[in-house]
């Protein structure tokens, strides 16, 4: 009796798994069936990824800048309070080590830094002339260029201040040097953008009117009478949009790197694997949409206007949320695109690992949970 009971649950089991399979077939023939979207779901990925990659440009005001203060002499420190009290820039950290520079850049917490050699004062009194070091993130070129030229006015206006009305008896050489971008391409910043954005528009979008489709054609009943619960209903629609997401990122990354020149600095493996999480993300909030809406219209307006103007305004890609009043920066906090495009630019450009990502990284799993679990709460509580 024991073996028959068990023989019946494996049965039941693998009719379940075979239903679940024949309505993943059944999305995949809506959406090939469906030839606008599939150039939507295929098509924008690749014209976007050109267009902002060769036409986009932005710029920044302000930024957290380091400083490596290796002299500690009066000179030093008058040049550093002027920096500081200078509106581009916020005084992040100041050390004496050179080396903790790189952690601070790879970490993101600040975009630029100075350099102040040892003989600092001592060159400026005895050789009439002094060295300083600007050591700009380079993977927004735009920041790093504008960033750089503000700093370097700083430190001309900082020589005038020491000597009004005077002839200036010395010269401050400043190096420049542009990290992880040297030769400032745009792509550097837009690659990562575009990756955030369309995945989420696509996922989101396309995800959203998929129950609400069921609902407008009269299949919803269709629905209610199968023996597949309304779990495996999310799941099932949310695969076929899972894999065409991933051929999308491949797509993005072979654009990138061969046609923008983008290099791939980090792990491929961990760009995936976070790639997937961020689109799981997506597709998680589609469905709740989906699942709240009635209309296909109604799907469609929340997905493009709630989604694609947060992202665009609140992600980073396009305007510094450094330049947001307080307010807006704590906004920015809800919108995935942002923890997704940090860690992109980490991984990708940056060549940082899943400690440096970690926390974003969390942040996309508790919303992927909170998204595909209000959607399935949703759904159960619309077919009672």
């Amino acid at each position: 009796m024991k073996y028959l009971f068990n023989w019946l649950v494996k049965q039941k089991e693998a009719n379940n798994m075979k239903q679940f399979y024949q309505f993943i077939v059944k999305e995949f023939y809506h959406i090939f069936r469906d030839r606008k979207t599939l150039f939507i779901l295929l098509g924008m990925p690749m014209v976007q990824i050109i267009i902002f990659g060769f036409a986009l440009t932005n710029e920044v005001k302000n930024a957290r800048i380091a400083i490596v203060n290796q002299s500690s002499d009066k000179i030093s420190t008058k040049l550093i309070q002027q920096i500081d009290a200078s509106r581009y820039f916020e005084l992040y950290a100041e050390t004496k080590d050179p080396k903790s520079i790189e952690g601070l850049f790879k970490k993101g917490s600040v975009k630029i830094a100075l350099v102040i050699p040892p003989d600092f004062e001592t060159s400026l009194a005895n050789q009439n002339k002094g060295s300083l070091q600007i050591i700009a993130d380079a993977s927004d070129p735009n920041v790093a260029t504008t960033l750089t030229n503000y700093l370097s006015v700083i430190v001309q206006n900082f020589r005038e201040d020491l000597y009004p009305n005077q002839a200036i008896p010395y010269t401050i050489y400043v190096d420049t040097r542009m990290m992880y971008n040297p030769q400032l391409k745009g792509a550097y910043n837009f690659v990562p953008g575009v990756m955030a954005m369309v995945l989420l528009l696509v996922c989101t979008m396309m995800t959203a009117l998929t129950v609400v489709r069921e609902k407008e054609l009269g299949n919803m009943e269709i629905l209610l009478v199968s023996p597949i619960n309304p779990i495996k209903i999310i799941l099932a629609k949310a695969v076929p949009y899972l894999l065409l997401s991933i051929i999308n990122i491949t797509t993005i990354l072979l654009l990138s790197y061969y046609v923008l020149e983008v290099p791939i600095n980090g792990s491929l493996i961990l760009l995936y694997a976070e790639s997937i999480l961020f689109i799981l993300v997506s597709l998680g909030l589609g469905l709740l949409i989906s699942a709240a809406t009635d209309s296909q219209q109604s799907a469609m307006f929340i997905s493009l206007i709630v989604m694609f103007l947060p992202t665009v305004m609140f992600s980073g890609f396009i305007f510094p949320i450094e330049n947001m009043p307080l307010p807006l920066q704590v906004v920015s906090n809800i919108i995935p695109a942002k923890w997704f495009f940090i860690i992109v630019k980490s991984v990708m450009i940056k060549g940082g690992g899943i400690l440096l990502v970690w926390k974003e990284t969390l942040v996309l799993i508790v919303m992927m949970t909170l998204f595909f679990g209000l959607a399935i709460k949703k759904f159960k509580i619309r077919l009672a």
